[in-house]
């Protein structure tokens, strides 16, 4: 597979689309028997995760992704200089652990097999265990597509289980792991990998508290709107995107200035995905209702196995005294609101915020921001400004990912950079044209971006 060409990649991965296109309505009910989150959000995760196939497929067509490299040789300089070509090239299988929170987008067809696939590796599934019939029939079709399209045999596999897992990431074949899920599942399949005698790079998504700031003149201008978007974010998907707003830090008063608890209060009862997630939920609610300084805004309990959305609250002192307890990460419908008398504490008190995907900044044109910025920068992946994270548009710039414990990796999971995690560079010295591949060749350059003795060439 690993020499294929770009072209037929791009073929498999489009035709892969196609199919699930045509199979979205059986796929959704199917996901939504598994895992609650409704026939809507799900449609639209399906349109997600082809037009992410689409989008890989453009990116191993367009081709610049390989960072071609052609150092013309100086047989006059001093000292004589070769000619070198380098390229970016698979690194061969990959395994990919599905998450449970986005069944089509990051599982069996999701980002992480599409732009393995379009790096020119094949891929070997972790299915999930919470929705394990749909993982079965999207690998089906995966499977028939590429049987279709002429795809080598051993381009694509599924396996089930924790132990199957664990087999897989230390397997011999296996060159990459892409994991998105909990810390501690990430920590056991790096424990697990250490005890290869090659290493291998693991790519995880394991955590992420995504701080918010809430600046008072934003509060001023849009209250109301602030309080429905949080809202909305907060429990988008019952809570469950990795980029749900956790800590957000606003002027005092905010809860009392906005409709927030009555929003709130009126929102129906998610049903989470499993059990487990569920009981985790009302365990880390009880702990943080339990550190002193924390008041209940709205919301705050799990009944008949259904967690209502919860709204906590703490001072800016409470948070800083015991800011370790408050930054523990809660999968599910709460977030937690730290009130503070100047923008100046905020600033201080965000460095104890961990490593995060994301972190958002709602202000006005007159506020000075820049300090502020600065530092959330330093910890997060993505800033926004005046907007809301739990959205992840699929782009070619887009960047998925964070300083630890949001990642363990400078990489993206999203977007087309994410194909850079399945790939390893070479160089070939004064190599006989007939030695390299195609894309390093004369004729395969010219199709191609790359730089020709350091100059930018397009074709």
């Amino acid at each position: 597979m690993s020499t294929s060409a770009r072209e037929e990649r791009a073929g498999w991965l489009r035709l892969i689309a196609d199919r699930l296109d045509e199979r979205a309505a059986e796929l959704v009910e199917i996901a939504d028997r598994e895992t609650h989150l409704g026939a809507a959000r799900l449609t639209g995760e399906v349109a997600r995760t082809t037009g992410q196939l689409r989008l890989f497929a453009d990116v191993a067509l367009e081709g610049s992704y390989l960072e071609a490299v052609l150092d013309e040789a100086r047989p006059d300089a001093t000292p004589p200089q070769p000619e070198i070509r380098r390229v970016l090239r698979p690194v061969g299988p990959v395994a990919v652990f599905s998450a449970s929170n986005f069944p089509f987008a990051f599982s069996v067809a999701g980002g992480d097999t599409a732009s393995a696939l379009a790096a020119g590796c094949p891929v070997i599934v972790k299915a999930h265990s919470g929705h394990l019939e749909l993982s079965r029939r999207t690998a089906e079709i995966v499977t028939q597509a590429l049987d279709a399209a002429g795809a080598p045999a051993g381009t694509f596999a599924l396996v089930e289980g924790r132990e199957a897992g664990i087999d897989l990431v230390t397997a011999p074949a296996t060159r990459a792991v892409s994991f998105t899920g909990s810390l501690a599942g990430g920590r056991a399949l790096l424990d697990a990998i250490a005890t290869r005698p090659e290493p291998i790079p693991f790519y995880g998504e394991l955590g992420s508290i995504n701080p918010v700031i809430v600046t008072p003149a934003a509060l001023d201008a849009r209250g109301e709107e602030l309080a429905s978007g949080l809202v909305a974010s907060f429990t988008l998907g019952g809570g469950q995107f990795c980029t749900k707003p956790g800590v957000v830090f606003v002027p005092r008063g905010f809860a009392s200035a906005t409709s927030l608890a009555e929003r709130v209060n009126a929102l129906a009862r998610p049903t989470l995905l499993t059990d487990r997630i569920t009981d985790a939920f009302g365990e880390t609610l009880e702990r943080l209702l339990s550190v002193e300084g924390v008041e209940l805004v709205a919301g705050g309990a799990v009944r008949d196995g259904a967690p209502a959305p919860t709204v906590l609250q703490a001072s800016i002192a409470a948070f800083t005294e015991h800011s370790d307890a408050l930054l523990e990460e809660c999968f599910g419908p709460l977030t937690l609101l730290i009130e503070y008398g100047s923008l100046d504490e905020v600033g201080w008190a965000i460095d104890a915020v961990a490593g995060s995907l994301t972190a958002t900044v709602h202000a006005e044109p007159a506020d000075d921001i820049r300090g502020l910025v600065e530092r959330l920068a330093a910890l997060a992946g993505r800033v926004l400004f005046d907007g809301w994270p739990t959205g992840v548009a699929v782009t070619w710039g887009q960047h998925h990912g964070g300083p630890w414990p949001a990642t363990n990796t400078q990489h993206t999971s999203v977007g087309a950079t994410a194909i850079r995690r399945f790939l390893r560079p070479i160089a070939y010295q004064n190599a006989p044209a007939a030695a390299l591949p195609f894309d390093l060749t004369d004729a395969g350059l010219a199709r191609i971006p790359h730089r020709r003795n350091g100059e930018l060439i397009l074709p």
